[in-house]
């Protein structure tokens, strides 16, 4: 098989590419000139180049090519360039399709997010779902609701959806961090001790994103997640693994208000804080939970727990 990968230099897409690899496939890495290829860096791969909005370049680099995994997005919570971000997921997302198109491209893998299904207030639910929250919590709900928009309206396209929950990995950029401070004592105190996290390692997404190449049905969605846990839960698992404990849980009015301080700084100044109001939102008020039977019956996919997944984490 011949793939093409958007975003092959990323988390999730450089985690593709190698699954690929190792299973014998040939693959092209789509990214800009200006991209950080170091997690390929082993990888023999072939590159095309471009901005992920160039119709040109992508039809180019898609020809002859048996699949594309769309897996370039704009990932961020808080105070972000909500207009670089609809560039990239949704205008982006537009080109690709157009591109794949445009190639006669056999069949396209897009890389989605169970948060397209907006807060579902705790409530399990499969892909069948129809979103009932009418706002967005974020510019990063909005725009990959907005691409994937694109991808069911494209009907001259055999595309498939994988929806993961929250991912994660040794290279991580957003969790890892946090683990690394608490590995070593700097994280004293941490909020939301009750939020609800879906769990899904990169590798075994990956592994998803490849079966439903020949396992998954055209126009269907496929939630990836092996399960959830709250926080709470998380810093236990790492607390049994480390002998290291837990952080305090901070007061739920003094983060609010912490975060109320905070956001209008950082929207004045272009500074990034800790805690905003947005980041908030999420951590108290929405919570998105999720059911992948349909994954694992249809596509056969069989990932490591949750546990198993936080346990690597601390190993790695």
């Amino acid at each position: 098989m011949r793939a093409l990968v958007t975003g092959a230099n990323g988390f999730t897409g450089s985690h593709l590419v190698k699954a690929l690899l190792n299973q014998g496939d040939s693959v092209i890495g789509f990214v800009r000139k200006s991209s950080n290829v170091d997690r390929l860096s082993n990888c023999s791969i072939d590159y095309a180049y471009g901005d992920i909005t160039d119709r040109a370049a992508l039809t180019q680099a898609m020809q002859g090519v048996d699949v594309v995994f769309h897996t370039a997005a704009y990932v961020e919570l808080g105070l972000v360039n909500a207009a670089e971000m609809e560039r990239v997921n949704v205008e982006g997302t537009r080109a690709v399709l157009e591109a794949a198109k445009a190639a006669n491209v056999p069949k396209m893998i897009y890389c989605s997010t169970i948060g397209v299904f907006g807060d579902t207030q705790g409530k399990v639910i499969n892909e069948t779902f129809q979103r009932t929250q009418k706002e967005f919590s974020s510019a990063y709900d909005r725009t990959k609701y907005q691409a994937q928009q694109l991808v069911d309206q494209t009907k001259e396209l055999s595309i498939i959806s994988v929806m993961p929950s929250g991912i994660f990995g040794s290279d991580d950029p957003h969790f890892k961090p946090v683990l690394n401070a608490f590995l070593n004592g700097k994280l004293k105190v941490w909020a939301g001790g009750e939020r609800v996290t879906g769990i899904v390692h990169v590798d075994d997404l990956a592994e998803a994103m490849i079966l439903a190449v020949d396992r998954g049905k055209a126009g269907n969605y496929y939630i990836i997640s092996a399960g959830d846990m709250t926080t709470r839960e998380m810093f236990e698992v790492f607390s049994r693994e480390t002998g290291i404990s837990a952080p305090r849980e901070a007061p739920k009015p003094l983060v609010r208000l912490v975060a109320s301080i905070l956001d209008p700084i950082g929207r004045l100044s272009g500074w990034q804080p800790p805690i905003d109001n947005e980041r908030v939102h999420y951590v108290y008020d929405r919570c998105v939970r999720v059911d992948a039977t349909k994954a694992r019956e249809e596509l056969g996919w069989n990932p490591r727990s949750p546990e198993a997944t936080l346990k690597s984490l601390v190993n790695s």
